[in-house]
């Protein structure tokens, strides 16, 4: 995978986890990036302030340690102290150093989104414009196993360009570690309970025509997203799911234990930059695995 020109790796001090530092620096030479190694802390009080220096210096202690496991030999890389709000500061230096991909270990260890994803996580999924690696504590470094989330409907404008983004990142990483690759897209006929309701006065028969009607064009949309990429030299598994989403993404993960999920994030109408979409909250408040969430350029 070669995409990548400019790395941000986010230290995350809570967490012994040395795998992401390790992917890091391996992703950084595999793209012959170059990799700024931060750390961002709250300001100290007023009262403590002549503290700052010794706080920094241990901090970039810290930052160093987290890399000693890590051979460095070859990589362009610095050292960033951040000072403010972590989640803000380092979405600013991702804007300001033009940064294409952050990299951090999750704030947690367990699969609930209180316990694996913590504050910094999910304010950065939400808000930083380019793709965010999260990775689970302890995983194995290699992903054995990818899930790639897309939603072929092209009424949905925004979906095109999430999707090549998703394929090309998913199987680029699967090609590099010879994972499995899972492709799905899960699908549902809108409103289908109040269909079938006495009140509408439709035949049982005809909701089930209506349903496998949307199926078949969920299905002819999945295959021509999928006709656009190669993936003979994978091994690809292709999921067309009937159901909701925010429910049916977390069990196929669950059930084809993913070490890895692709999945493309999109700001709500009109608080553009502000949240990410319902389905993809729910998905991170159920998965027990690393993610790597995408946006659209158009993202601010």
């Amino acid at each position: 995978m070669k995409r990548f020109k400019k790395i941000l790796y986010v230290n995350e001090p809570s967490v012994a986890d040395k795998s992401a530092p390790r992917r890091a620096v391996q992703l950084a030479r595999s793209n012959n990036a170059s990799l700024s190694v931060c750390d961002a802390n709250p300001e100290l009080p007023r009262t403590l302030v002549t503290l700052q220096d010794t706080y920094d210096q241990i901090h970039k202690q810290q930052l160093m340690q987290s890399f000693e496991n890590a051979d460095m030999e070859g990589v362009d890389s610095n050292t960033i102290l951040l000072t403010g709000t972590p989640f803000i500061e380092v979405i600013r230096e991702v804007q300001r150093g033009k940064h294409d991909l952050v990299i951090k270990s999750a704030e947690g260890s367990t699969g609930t989104l209180d316990n694996l994803f913590g504050v910094t996580d999910m304010h950065l999924m939400r808000k930083c414009p380019c793709p965010v690696w999260i990775f689970k504590p302890e995983k194995q470094e290699e992903h054995k196993c990818i899930v790639a989330a897309v939603d072929p409907d092209p009424n949905m404008e925004a979906n095109a360009e999430l999707n090549k983004l998703i394929l090309e990142l998913a199987s680029s990483l699967a090609r590099e570690e010879c994972s499995e690759l899972h492709i799905v897209h899960v699908w549902f006929l809108q409103n289908e309970d109040l269909l079938r309701s006495i009140g509408m006065g439709l035949e049982s028969t005809e909701v089930d025509e209506l349903v496998e009607e949307t199926r078949v064009e969920h299905e002819k949309w999945l295959d021509e997203l999928l006709s656009e990429y190669d993936l003979t030299d994978l091994t690809t598994k292709v999921h067309l799911i009937k159901g909701e989403p925010g429910s049916e993404i977390p069990k196929l993960v669950a059930k084809v234990e993913a070490d890895l999920v692709v999945m493309g994030t999109v700001a709500r109408t009109g608080i553009a930059g502000f949240f990410i979409g319902n389905t993809a909250e729910k998905i991170l408040h159920s998965v027990d695995s690393s993610v790597l969430t995408v946006k659209p350029s158009s993202f601010q």
